[in-house]
Order: structure tokens, then sequence, then C-alpha cells
């Protein structure tokens, strides 16, 4: 008769078995099929993994690491400021929805890194354009995702809470509000996501901070196992903030579902 693992236990076998394949596929590829290529053996995980103490030992890595949280955090901001009650909006009123339709579905389509010119024409060399990139990245899944969850309400609920006497406003703070900040979450967890892609490019504009810089920095002193570090740094800050992000989304629906 053979035991099964505790629940617990093996939810994490299959994780950390696809790592552990994954870290062995680049170890064989940067050292085994490298051979004597010196600038692929740089990428090799016996490299790159040492190179991240480095970076934190001379007091480099934490301090790009918390520039680039903030300006993704004052990015994501400004993209909520203006997307979720832009979203309100274009839900509940068909007429402005079908006026903004065809403009908001070109300006969605084109790259936020096409911006990058604008951006550094309008605010120059420094934290502004970063952050008026990530916002830009960010707005458009708040803006759809919102909308969405306006027309997602039950007509049902606010002819009910009209006929006990609500107002608009109560409407929109009573019955809309509440259904809708699921889509909300999840706009906000999309637009997590791409202004986390979108934002280590537009760090190499011209700052001297933040891990788009470190990447940059790193290149031009040829320390590519350095480079490597900062890559790796960067996919495992975007795992843990989607991560978040995830438990979050989750709580909410359980706390909606009780």
């Amino acid at each position: 008769m053979t035991i099964s693992p505790p629940r617990s236990r093996a939810r994490w076998i299959a994780p950390t078995a696809a790592i552990a394949v994954a870290v062995l596929l680049w170890w064989f590829l940067t050292t085994v099929l490298a051979g004597e290529d010196r600038l692929l053996n740089s990428f090799a995980p016996q490299h790159a993994v040492p190179a991240i103490a480095d970076l934190a030992q001379r007091g480099v890595l934490f301090g790009d690491i918390a520039a680039s949280l903030w300006r993704l955090l004052a990015g994501l901001l400004i993209a909520a400021a203006i997307g979720v009650p832009l979203g309100f909006a274009v839900g509940s009123l068909v007429a402005l929805e079908r006026a903004t339709r065809p403009v908001f579905q070109f300006l969605r389509m084109v790259s936020p890194l096409s911006w990058a010119p604008v951006a550094v024409a309008l605010f120059g060399i420094g934290h502004r354009p970063v952050i008026f990139l990530v916002a830009a990245a960010a707005l458009w899944p708040i803006v759809l995702n919102t909308a969405a969850g306006v027309h997602a309400v039950d007509p049902g609920h606010r002819l009910v809470a009209r006929s006990l006497g609500a107002t608009r406003t109560e409407v929109l703070t009573s019955v809309v509000l509440p259904a809708t900040r699921g889509h909300v979450l999840t706009g906000v967890r999309v637009a997590l996501g791409i202004a986390w892609v979108v934002l280590v490019p537009a760090e190499m504009l011209g700052v001297d901070s933040g891990l788009g810089y470190q990447i940059l920095n790193a290149r031009d002193q040829l320390a590519y196992d350095q480079m490597m570090a900062v890559i790796l740094v960067i996919g495992v800050l975007g795992y843990l903030l989607d991560g978040l992000a995830r438990r979050a989304l989750t709580h909410r629906r359980r706390q909606n579902s009780a």
C-alpha cells in the first residue's frame, strides 16, 4: 500500500521539478554546449547566481530594485486614477462607449514603448518619462476590464435599487462598485504584468538607477554574469508581484462569495 504525500507537499513537487529541469537545461546550454565560448559561459548559473550576491554586497542591487518598484507603483497609481473612472464612464454610457471605441482600440494597439521619444521630448530625462510609459502601458487593461465589469452588472439589481428609491449615486456606490470590484482587480493585475515588462526597457532612456539601467551598465562593462543576474532578479520580482496580485484577487473573490 502506497502512502501519498501530504497535499501541501505534493503541490510543490511539480513546480520544484520544473524549476530544477529549467536550471539544468540552462546550465547545459551555457556550460556544456557552450564549450570554450566565454561569452555564453558568462551567462551560466554558476556565474550569474553569485553575481546577485556581489551586486547586493556592493550596495547596488537594492537601490535599483527600490527605484524600479517606486516607478512601477507611481505609474500604476496614475493609470488606476485615470482608468477606473474612465472605465466606469465608458461602461455606463452607451453613447460614450460608441464614440470612444475606435480611439481606444487604436491607442491600446500601439506599443507603449513607441511613445518613448514623445515622453522624453515632453518630460526630459529622469523619472517622469519612465512613469509616463508605465502608466500608458497599464491604462488600457484597467479601462477595458472596468468597463467590462460595468457591463456585467445584472440590470435587475439596478432596477431593484431604483424601485427602492435609490439615487444614481447610491446605485453606483451600492450596486455597481461592489459588482465590478473583481473586474477592476483583474484589470490591475493584467496592467501590473504589462507595466513590469515595459518598465525595464523604459529605464534605458537615460535614468541612472533601476534594474533596466543596471542591465545597460553591466553590458557596457562587459559584465555579462551581472547582466544575467539582474535578469534573474527581474524575473523573480515579476513572479512575486504577480503572486501578490493573484492572492489579493483570490482573497477578494472568497470574500464576495462568502
